[in-house]
This record gives structure tokens, sequence and C-alpha cells, in this order.
């Protein structure tokens, strides 16, 4: 038994074998992969979606059309929305050959209500939504996610008012729920409506309560070299304080873009006055792949984790014995098939039980119409003999008034024939 033992470690194999590296001794060509794929890349295009969430009059429509250098179709929203509603809007762009399908998606209403407590869900249920729809379509038979237009929100630019010194209780709620679920980007909206020294110490209070109230926002990436320095600087200007514009204003001999006060003029793309410029940097030239990495590799993959362990899948790992779909699928019908003919009989049950009480409510409206059917023939009867009983009366009376009639018309007759018969008489005297 020892030496059978022997043998069969000997003519095991390490399961941790190292790769070889081996020199080539001329050209191959498999170094223009990176090429083929950028070729295919830029063929098929690419689509990047950014959710704005913030305030109404707050500037996210103007901030869209400075970022991207037009004029995107949105129309004004009004304070006076009953419940918050998502309007996502697409757009085609081309930039030096490069596509992008653009998706803005504005919360409209967003903080207008008395009671704000809810704002936040119809936001969760939008996101969610797609990520549902990309589950769908990646669970088909005949799936094509190449050409699939894909709505998972890739960035959510949260807008906060520069009106106080601190975070609201809605912002901190709205971005706690959805940390989870996209990358946030804080912005202090209307920057120019703040001094320099006040913006400083906002930005340190907003941070501070984000870290406080564990928000997970968007960190720039640093594990790349070639952007680590520019990231890890950015990471510690957040929040960007922004100001938005696409009127061209004259400053010395070259037109900007800027906003006009009677005090002076604030230059959007100027870094001394505000950070737009780094948020476009950011947001489109350096970390934008990124940001649709993320969206796919840890908020989607989270949610779709969730949804198959809800539907009773799960992974093998080398404790556990191997995993069946079929048998998973096989369970999961038995079990929903359960459910339904639980709720079926539960249904019915409640439906026998209605028909009882709907037959004894009939059975006592049956009995009171009865009763009053009763009462009412009863009092028709008693009518009826009352106006026998009248009707008798009144023939009586008639007839006793036709009797007197009769005999003062028989006294009458009498009497006329009486005063006649006396005239003759008298001229019968007479004569003789």
């Amino acid at each position: 038994m020892e030496k059978t033992k022997g043998v069969k470690n000997q003519s095991q194999k390490p399961q941790n074998e190292d790769k070889r590296t081996v020199e080539l001794s001329g050209h191959v060509g498999f170094d223009s992969l990176p090429d083929q794929l950028v070729s295919k890349s830029v063929a098929n295009g690419f689509c990047f979606n950014i959710l704005c969430v913030g305030e109404t009059g707050i500037g996210k429509s103007t901030l869209m059309n400075t970022l991207f250098n037009t004029v995107f179709e949105n129309e004004e929203a009004s304070h006076y929305q009953n419940k918050v509603q998502l309007q996502p809007q697409t757009y085609d762009l081309e930039e030096s050959n490069v596509n992008l399908k653009l998706t803005i998606v504005h919360t409209v209403g967003f903080g207008d209500q008395i009671n704000k407590e809810d704002s936040y869900k119809p936001v969760l249920d939008y996101i969610d939504t797609q990520f549902g729809r990309y589950l769908e379509e990646e669970m088909k038979i005949k799936r094509s996610l190449f050409n699939y237009h894909d709505t998972r929100i890739h960035v959510c630019l949260y807008f906060i008012t520069p009106t106080g010194h601190s975070l609201k209780s809605l912002d901190l709620v709205t971005m706690k729920k959805l940390d989870s679920k996209v990358n946030i980007i804080p912005v202090i909206a209307k920057a120019d409506t703040v001094s320099k020294s006040e913006l400083d110490k906002l930005k340190i209070k907003i941070m501070s309560e984000l870290v406080s109230n564990g928000v997970q926002i968007y960190q720039f990436p640093t594990e790349d070299e070639a952007v680590t320095e520019i990231n890890a600087s950015m990471n510690t200007h957040l929040p960007f304080a922004v100001v938005g514009s696409v009127e061209e204003v004259q400053i010395g001999n070259k037109m900007v873009k800027a906003r006009l006060y009677p005090w002076g003029t604030v230059q959007v793309e100027n870094e001394n006055h505000c950070d737009f410029v780094k948020l476009r940097e950011m947001l489109l030239r350096v970390n934008m792949e990124d940001l649709r990495d993320q969206t796919h590799a840890r908020h989607y993959e989270l949610y779709r984790r969730c949804r198959l362990e809800e539907m009773g899948f799960k992974d093998t790992d080398s404790d556990s014995q191997s995993f069946s779909l079929q048998e998973t699928y096989e369970a999961k019908r038995k079990e929903f098939v359960k459910e339904l003919q639980r709720k079926e009989e539960n249904m019915r049950q409640m439906f026998v039980n209605k028909v009882k009480e709907t037959e004894a409510e009939l059975k006592e409206k049956e009995k009171e119409l009865h009763e009053r059917f009763e009462q009412l023939k009863r009092l028709h009867q008693d009518e009826k003999m009352n106006l026998e009983e009248k009707r008798r009366e009144l023939e009586e009376e008639m007839n006793a008034f036709n009797r007197r009639k009769m005999a003062a018309e028989t006294l009458m007759g009498q009497a006329l024939t009486g005063c006649s018969q006396q005239p003759f008489k008298k001229d019968k005297d007479k004569k003789n």
C-alpha cells in the first residue's frame, strides 16, 4: 500500500505550474491586437449615460450644454410637480470620427414637494429598471449585446445647492441610497454665488459629512500610472464647484464662455473662477471608460448577483457539490407552482367565503323586502276597506238625497196642481 501510494503521488502534477517565457526569433504580428480593438470599438461606437440629480432651476441643463459645447433640446420644468419624474433624452454625437450615443436623464420635480421623504425612490426604480433590462437581454437565448443600446447609468452628477453651510437631509439620504447603484460625483452648482473662502469651507464640510454618514462617492482611479498623478490630485478637489454658461463673451482678443454680472465676468473655462474644466477633464477625457467599467463590474454585478440569488441560483465552490442549472430551475419551478397553488387555494377559499357572505346578505335583504311587502299589502287592504266603507256611506247619502229630492218634487207638483184648480173654481162660480 505504501509503495502504491508513493507512485500515485509521483504521478500527480502541480496545480500551479509556472508559465514559460519564450523569446521570439522574429516578428509575428499579434502586437497589432490593440489596434484591432481600437478600430472595432470606433466602428461600433460608444454609449455614455449621465443622470443629473438636483432641484429644479439649479442649472443641470445649462451645465450639460456647456460640457458638450452644444444646446440640447429640453423643456423647462416648473416648481409645481406632484412627484419626481425622470426624463431620459438620447443624442448621437460625433467628434473626430468617434460616435457617442449620449443619454442625459433629468430628475424633474426633485426636491419640489413639501414631503421629500420618498423623492429618491423614482431615481432608484429607474436605475434598477435599466439594470433589469440589461439582465433580461443577457439571459436571452438569442442575445445581441454587441449592438444593444445600453441604458445603464454610468455616472450620477449630484447637484448641491450652495445656499447653506452643509448638506441637506435630502442630499444625504439620496446619495446614501444611490452609492451602491451608480458612480456619484458631487458638484456644487452655481458656485459663482459663493465667495472663494466660503466655497473652500463648504467643500471641506461636504466631504466631512459624506464620510461621517458613510456615503461612498466615486473616486478617480489611481492604479494606472498614466493617470495616477492627475487623478490623485483631482480627488482632493471634490466636490467640484462649477458654473455653466453657453454665452460667448469677448475677453480681450478672444471669445470665451462666461457669465456677465454688474460687478464683473465669471469665465467658465478659467480654473481660477470655477472647477468646470476639472470636471470636464475627469468626466469625459480621462475617466469615461473607467466609469463604464465600474458600472458593469461593480454596480451591475451587485444587482445581477442579488437577482440571481433571489431566483435560486448559486455559485459552486470547493466545498459544495456541482451546480446544475436544470435542477435549480426544476426546484424553483416546483416552489413557484406550490406557491401558486397555495395562492389559488387561498383565492378559492376567499371566493367561497365571499359568496357565502353575499348569499347571507341577499337572504337578509330578501327577508326585509318580504316583510316590507307584507306590510304594504296590509296597508293596501286597510286603505281598500276604508275606501269601500266611504263608498257605501257616500252611496247611502246619495240615495237619501235622491229620496228627499223626489219627495220635494212630489210636494212641489201637488202644490202647483192645487194652485191651478182654485182659479178654475172661481170662474165657474161667477158663471153660475
